[in-house]
């Protein structure tokens, strides 16, 4: 769309004039800026301001729009009182005084995916959820490359969504989150997911129900409807007025579903395979699922069954979240680095099938309770390999339950394990501990794993 036509949007929707519209953009982080550069590209009158003393773009922005007034260390009744729009960054609440206030004398608040989706005509695939949206977004991210649509990947994931308008574009995929759907009135994706609920961010929500009916607004308008039957909550979203499409890892009847089929299990879409689960790189049943979220969304947009495939067959992940790093000699190495609790790492050894697992954890346990582990680990591991200043917790939990070797480093554990490893093993890298004991933070460890793997991959 051209800047006329988006100034006329503006103007219909949200009462925006050119001359007279005094916006001012609450918070200078990247949505703050990405803002800024919009409105200035429109030509409209804006100004920021940011509670924090040093926001993190506020160099940036002096240093490109020099001439644009930036309040900073605390919110200025003064300066609010001036403005006859807001546009609020997903990190602020809008329970804050000084917004409430504004809204309560007229003030028009709006959200930077408003701005967004009053200045494109081109279809967005917008997709939410408590847990899997980076994977699903950016793996039908993958799929759109595959079908050679010429796409845009972002919103809460990586770049802003107003970053990302481009008049070659042709396929806008946005991840949302809660606190981004809260603020926004304008979305109408013409196909959108709720991956699944579970409790999140009730520092910010009075409650769950709360928390429920910001994700819903991923739903607004009359696109395709993309649902987890797996998830109740999520399947209560169902209006019979839209047209839905259902996954599931347990119901052959959702039309998205696993199947097995002479003894390999297969994603497939109304009993019909598509793609052996075996061979895609993810690793875990939360990754079928996300798998099956993302080629509902795939056909919603016509994807073929053979690029999303190919897709599937090619994506490695994330990184630090099961990450396929490499096959060598018949042993997959997966960086699950972010798994920093015992519980990440219950649901990553949960979500590979088998037993023949080789698993890396230890480092900072922050006086967690390892004794959660042990069932799974017996259950799943076939060998344990410790690292880190916490090692002989976790040693003494499994009590002699399972091998275990103790490493001095990352390398060294890895060293060891190709020793040992046998074709149809899966080393595992998910420590159930921070890493702050050897390294500057979780990437820092997944990438030092990956760096060492394919070091023996040469």
């Amino acid at each position: 769309m051209n800047k006329i036509d988006v100034l006329q949007n503006l103007q219909q929707v949200f009462s925006i004039e050119l001359k007279t519209s005094k916006i001012l953009v609450v918070g200078l982080g990247k949505t703050g800026m990405s803002v800024a550069a919009y409105l200035r590209q429109l030509g409209l009158e804006f100004a920021l301001v940011d509670s924090r003393k040093n926001p993190p773009f506020n160099d940036v922005l002096l240093e490109r729009m020099p001439d644009v007034p930036v309040f900073t260390g605390h919110f200025e009744p003064a300066i609010f009182s001036l403005a006859t729009h807001l546009v609020v960054s997903p990190g602020i609440s809008m329970e804050e005084p000084v917004i409430q206030e504004a809204l309560a004398r007229g003030v028009i608040a709006l959200s930077d995916i408003d701005l967004f989706a009053c200045s494109t005509n081109k279809p967005i695939i917008a997709i939410t959820g408590s847990n899997g949206k980076s994977t699903v977004t950016t793996l039908l991210g993958v799929m759109a490359k595959e079908q050679a649509v010429p796409v845009a990947v972002g919103g809460n994931l990586g770049t802003p969504a107003l970053d990302l308008l481009d008049k070659a574009v042709q396929l806008y995929i946005l991840e949302l989150s809660s606190f981004q759907l809260e603020r926004t009135t304008q979305l109408n994706a013409v196909a959108s997911t709720v991956l699944n609920i579970s409790e999140d961010h009730l520092d910010r929500y009075s409650g769950m129900d709360a928390y429920i009916q910001q994700k819903y607004k991923v739903f607004a308008g009359d696109g395709l409807m993309v649902l987890n039957s797996d998830d109740a909550v999520v399947l209560a979203m169902n209006n019979s007025e839209r047209e839905v499409r259902t996954f599931s890892l347990l119901d052959e009847q959702a039309d998205y579903h696993l199947m097995d089929r002479e003894g390999e299990r297969y994603l497939a879409v109304h009993q019909r395979p598509l793609l052996a689960v075996k061979d895609m790189l993810l690793l875990g049943r939360h990754n079928e699922a996300n798998a099956l979220a993302a080629l509902a969304l795939g056909h919603a947009v016509s994807f073929s069954d053979v690029a999303m495939c190919t897709a599937l067959k090619h994506y490695r992940g994330l990184k630090h979240r099961m990450q396929f790093v490499a096959d060598i000699r018949g042993v997959r190495w997966v960086n699950d680095s972010k798994a920093t609790n015992v519980g990440a790492c219950i649901a990553a050894l949960e979500g590979i099938g088998g037993k023949d697992i080789i698993l890396i954890a230890g480092g900072d346990a922050k006086g967690a309770d390892m004794q959660p582990l042990v069932s799974v680990l017996e259950s799943k591991v076939k060998q344990l390999v410790l690292i880190g200043k916490d090692s002989a917790l976790i040693k003494q939990a499994v009590n002699n339950r399972l091998p275990v070797l103790e490493a001095d480093s990352l390398e060294q554990a890895i060293a060891l394990i190709e020793q040992n490893a046998h074709t149809g093993d899966t080393v595992l890298l998910s420590p159930a501990c921070a890493s702050l004991d050897q390294f500057a933070n979780y990437q820092e460890r997944g990438n030092c794993f990956v760096q060492a793997v394919q070091a023996l991959e040469k």
